[in-house]
Formats: C-alpha cells, sequence, structure tokens
C-alpha cells in the first residue's frame, strides 16, 4: 500500500501535513534536534522535509525563564569532568556519555557564538551569556531553526501518537501529520505553565515504553514545621546538606538558604531528588564537612585549652564555618553566621553564657554531635511542580545512548528531560537536554531499525 492510501481516521495521507522527520516538542532538546536533523541531511544528501509541533506560542518558553532569566547554559570542563560533575548516578552518566561527546559544551557555545550570543563562565563554572537574557538563547536557536527551514506549528498541542503502517499519525487539534521517524522531545512534568505536563510521557507509553514515575528534581525542600522567622534570608557556606529516611540517607554539599518555608540553594536543590525518592525524611547539616567529629573534637578541646575563660557563645560567633581540612582556624567561607549560634547553642543544650572552663564533657561532646549534625526538621513530600527540572520519564535501558533510538518502537527517537535522568544545579540539564537532542537529529535520518 502507498502512502497515498494510507488513512488516518478517514482521512487520505495526501491530505495530511507527511514530513520525513517530525518533532513534537520546541524546548532545548527539540530545536537542537531539528537543527542537527537539518544538517545531517545536508551532508548526506537526501531529501528531508522536518515539521516541529510545539504546544506554546513560540519555542524556547522554559529556556526563557531558565536561571532565573539569565540562563545557565552549560558548564565549564570537558565532557568527562560534565559527566561526573553533573550527572552522579552511574547508570545516567554512562548513558550521557555519547551525547555529551558527540555535542559537547564547547560545540553548544560555538553554535550560539554564530548568532552572536557571547558567554562567560563564573567562578564556580556556571555558563551564562554575557548580556544575562536567557531569551538571547532561545532567540539564537529560533533563528538557527529558521536558517534550517524547520516548517513550525506553534499553539500546536498533540492529542494522540499511533505508528501503523511504517508510519508515525500524529493528531492535533487542527490536523493530522504523518511522518516516517519521529522525535519526542517534549520535556518531564516540571513547570506545568510552561507546557511540561507530561504529554509526552503519556505519548511514549502509549507507544510501548515503559515509565519511570516522576519526581521532583532541582527544587526547594520544605519542612513540616517551618525555620525560625529569624533564619529566613540567612546563609550558611559550603556546608554538608543529609537527609535520611528508613535507614538511608543521602548528602549534598553546598550553600544552604533558609527560607520562610525551608530551605533553598545549591545544597537543597541538589538533594531534592534523594528527598523526593526517600520519602519524608530528616534533615541535618554538617556545618564541618571536612573535619571528621573525632578531628573537629580534637580543635574543640585546643580551643579549650588554649582559652579557658572564652565564652563558648562567643568562639562560635568567630569561627569560621566548613573549613577546609588543615585549615580550622582559616574563614574561606566566612564564619558561623551569628544569628544561628543561639540555635546551635540551644540545641546542644548550653548556657548563653558557659565558658570552655566552665563546658563539662558531655555537654561538649553534645555540641560536638550538633556542629557536625545540626537538625533542620523533617521535610514535606517535595511537589512535582516546584522543581526546575523533573526525574523519571522513559526508562534509559529501552533506550539506545548511541542513537537516542528507541528500542522498543522503530524509527522512534527521544530525548532531553522526558528521559529518566536528572543533573546537578548548574547548567547540567540544559546542555544533557541539548546534546540528547541534537543526537537524536544527527541519527534520525539514517534507517536505524529496532536495536538488538
Amino acid at each position: 500500500m502507498s502512502k497515498n492510501e494510507i488513512t488516518a481516521k478517514g482521512v487520505r495521507s495526501a491530505d495530511l501535513n507527511h514530513s520525513t522527520i517530525l518533532i513534537i516538542g520546541g524546548g532545548a532538546a527539540g530545536m537542537a534536534a531539528a537543527i542537527a536533523a537539518r544538517r545531517s541531511a545536508k551532508g548526506s544528501g537526501k531529501p528531508c522535509s522536518i515539521i516541529l509541533l510545539e504546544r506554546n506560542p513560540r519555542p524556547g518558553t522554559k529556556i526563557r525563564i531558565s536561571g532565573g532569566g539569565k540562563c545557565n547554559v552549560t558548564h565549564r570542563g570537558s565532557p568527562a569532568e560534565l559527566l561526573e560533575q553533573g550527572f552522579l548516578r552511574r547508570n545516567e552518566a554512562r548513558f550521557l556519555r555519547q551525547a555529551l561527546y558527540s555535542f559537547s559544551n564547547s560545540d553548544l557555545l560555538a553554535l550560539l557564538l554564530l548568532r552572536g550570543v557571547e558567554t562567560e563562565e563564573r567562578p564556580d563554572g556556571k555558563v551564562f551569556p554575557v548580556s544575562g537574557d536567557a531569551a538571547s538563547v532561545a532567540r539564537a536557536f529560533e533563528e538557527l531553526m529558521q536558517e534550517s527551514k524547520i516548517q513550525q506549528h506553534n499553539s500546536c498541542r498533540v492529542r494522540m501518537v499511533e505508528r501503523r503502517g511504517g508510519l508515525f499519525f500524529v493528531t492535533t487539534a487542527e490536523a493530522v501529520f504523518t511522518a516516517d521517524r519521529l522525535i519526542l522531545a517534549t520535556g518531564g512534568v516540571s513547570y506545568p505553565g510552561t507546557g511540561t505536563t507530561g504529554d509526552g510521557l503519556a505519548i511514549a507509553r502509549s507507544l510501548g515504553h515503559s515509565i519511570i514515575k516522576p519526581s521532583a528534581a532541582l527544587a526547594p525542600l520544605y519542612t513540616i514545621k517551618a525555620p525560625p522567622a529569624s533564619l529566613a534570608g540567612l546563609s550558611l557556606r559550603s556546608v554538608s546538606l543529609i537527609v535520611t529516611a528508613g535507614g538511608r540517607s543521602a548528602e549534598r554539599r553546598g550553600d544552604l538558604l533558609f527560607t520562610h518555608r525551608g530551605f533553598s540553594g545549591p545544597a537543597a536543590l541538589s538533594l531534592s531528588r534523594d528527598v523526593a525518592e526517600l520519602g519524608n525524611g530528616a534533615l541535618f547539616a554538617d556545618l564541618f564537612p571536612e573535619q571528621s567529629s573525632a578531628e573537629l573534637e580534637v580543635e574543640l578541646l585546643s580551643q579549650a585549652r588554649r582559652n579557658g575563660t572564652q565564652m563558648v557563645r562567643k568562639f562560635l560567633q568567630g569561627c569560621p564555618i566548613a573549613p577546609l581540612k588543615g585549615s580550622f582556624g582559616v574563614a574561606q567561607q566566612g564564619t558561623i553566621p551569628t544569628a544561628l549560634v543561639p540555635f546551635v547553642m540551644s540545641h546542644a543544650g548550653l548556657e548563653n553564657d558557659v565558658t570552655w572552663s566552665g563546658l563539662a564533657k558531655e555537654k561538649r561532646q553534645s555540641l560536638l554531635s550538633v556542629l557536625k549534625r545540626f537538625a533542620l526538621g523533617n521535610v514535606r513530600e517535595v511537589p512535582l511542580d516546584q522543581g526546575e527540572i523533573s526525574a523519571g520519564g522513559v526508562s534509559l535501558g529501552e533506550v539506545n545512548p548511541k542513537t537516542m533510538c528507541s528500542r522498543v518502537v522503530p524509527h522512534l527517537f527521544l530525548c532531553g528531560e522526558i528521559l529518566d535522568y536528572a543533573g546537578e544545579i548548574g547548567g547540567f540539564n540544559l546542555q544533557a537536554a541539548f546534546s540528547t537532542g541534537w543526537l537524536a537529529g544527527v541519527n534520525a535520518l539514517h534507517a536505524v531499525e529496532r536495536a538488538e
């Protein structure tokens, strides 16, 4: 049967919008896939029509609001360093390896520079547009798609996808599209206001894929009992944040910000995926992550011997927070905030005016315990709509990491946040979206059959 004889819901395919490659989703992954597919087609000399369907009025909606509107587009370092620093779960790092090497951060920045978007590295390794304008990144990719002659249909929400007769039939409110190859780049379920409401996951499931239950990632942490109002806005530099639940625990190192409802900052955001998976656990901060309890006890004993008449409270007010190993007296990260000291004293059961000479051994042990494990409260469930990204999605085992082609459905490709991975804060997730999208686009033109 020829394509002109195939029907979908009574409509002949001659009346349908047919393309060689159809992409659903116009975010970072989808736009990268479209541009890469066009470049691949030009390189091969094969004719290729490309259509992109975007639910929003224009593509790149989530890019425009990322990084607080400044767009932390990627992170510095080699692909190996990005994988090591940004993707802490080994299976996810292994899966993303081919993508990040095939389209690296250097490739991404060079592509942006072609459209006049200059970037700069910050001391922490994050890379932003020099302009500080996230919209410039989205515009650059829009212009690259226009140059690539990608046929775009915006404000176009997909209702159903079927595979029949070797073609994909994609139904929207306005039309039915057919395609030889389909790329799903719809994102996950974070920021539903940008259109990422899980449509792509439902489509992937309908086509036979297994879906790992989505959970929030890079989200603030809310505690059942809010932190004291006097601590809202307080920041702890470079501490370790620990969550424990059901005999299991997880930990992240970074800055921690007290809020009116709980905690934010890099440490909290990075830990939120583990918190969501562990459930309602107890949250603690280690104010001295590079000193073991035994090493910290030696420092406290030394302080007591040298300054017996000093009030413990005064010592804590000038004590370095998170000092480097072997540099206890040097305040690289600043000192313990004065506003936190009364709570440290209270948690340790110390009187406000107690001196080192008046500190009994059991009280010193209590102070040591609090400094290494300052209780922050029990966390609530991490809401999906609060995450900058979402974990979960299409099972990685069902996607070929060398091509982003489905191992379940021939000629189906999946990329970006629809896949079951989630990176650390710092531009890693946007880079992964661009990289997996690019790899999908490069390979979509070729006759990639079901992977073994």
